[in-house]
């Protein structure tokens, strides 16, 4: 987790808020009277792995600072459909205020958490690693890999600035494989990782000393035939185009690692529900 994690947390709940709420929240203002107390439930309305429970209880601690929140489940639990996952109570107004913004970073987390914990349960016993990527939603890219943690997933390197992967277009500046991987083996210490397209690539990175070699974009028989050339002088990764139905299958050719992108980029948002009841306290 990176350092300045919880101020990147913070930082994202305060740009969310003032997007939502503006110069102020004119609905709950105009029909809630100011001494009203609800008490509410939030709840999985299906099946789902739990991220950013925590965050949304932030969110609503920033809006209302005297509401009370009592998480029931924890980041990174499987829950089924009915799940209380908190209970809050405080002034109406103000947790009306904060629901959504609450809800949108917990059900968009929770969604990412959920889809990785799918591929992750389909590789199961494979020895192969998932990784996530950089395919995020710019200005949130540390939660959305902070849920695939919660899904059972790896990061990969969190941007430009941590991780060297030579891509084709480096290569095509740099004239070779072998050239682009010479040139960041002499200027860093970080393992170099180089995305390879074809099987003479895959020799080429190995004779190159490569610490990592990506296999874009091939089948299983082909990602075979690279395992079996690599024969652990490096690393290996598959990516592209990865799905639940094909991940088995790759993860089977002996890869130490498979990226998916669709983790982050796709993944669709659970359904979770806040539901209000007047003047009774309400948990289970």
């Amino acid at each position: 987790m990176p350092s300045d994690f919880e101020e990147t947390v913070s930082r994202v709940i305060e740009l969310a808020l003032a997007e939502d709420i503006g110069s102020g929240d004119i609905t709950s203002g105009s029909v809630i009277p100011a001494d009203l107390l609800f008490h509410g439930v939030m709840a999985a309305r299906e099946p789902m792995v739990i991220a950013g429970l925590t965050f949304a209880a932030e969110v609503v601690r920033r809006v209302v600072p005297e509401a009370g929140v009592r998480l029931v489940v924890a980041d990174g639990d499987a829950v089924p459909p009915g799940a209380v996952l908190a209970v809050l109570n405080g002034p109406a107004g103000g947790l009306l205020t904060a629901e959504r913004t609450a809800l949108n970073l917990l059900q968009h987390l929770s969604g990412i958490a959920t889809l990785t914990r799918r591929y992750v349960d389909a590789i199961a016993g494979t020895g192969a690693v998932l990784l996530d990527t950089r395919k995020t939603i710019p200005g949130l890219r540390a939660l959305a890999k902070y849920a695939t943690r919660m899904g059972g997933a790896q990061n990969h390197r969190m941007g430009l600035y941590d991780g060297i992967l030579i891509k084709d277009n480096h290569i095509a500046v740099c004239g070779s494989l072998t050239e682009a991987v010479r040139r960041a083996k002499s200027a860093t210490t970080h393992a170099v990782e180089v995305e390879c397209d074809t099987l003479d690539q895959v020799a080429e990175a190995v004779e190159a000393g490569a610490d990592i070699i990506l296999l874009d974009n091939m089948t299983p028989p082909t990602l075979r035939q690279a395992v079996r050339m690599v024969a652990g002088k490096a690393r290996t990764e598959a990516s592209g185009g990865v799905t639940l139905e094909s991940i088995r299958a790759i993860a089977e050719s002996g890869v130490d690692f498979i990226s998916v992108g669709r983790l982050t980029q796709s993944a669709p948002a659970v359904d979770i529900g806040l539901d209000w009841t007047i003047g009774q306290e309400t948990g289970r």
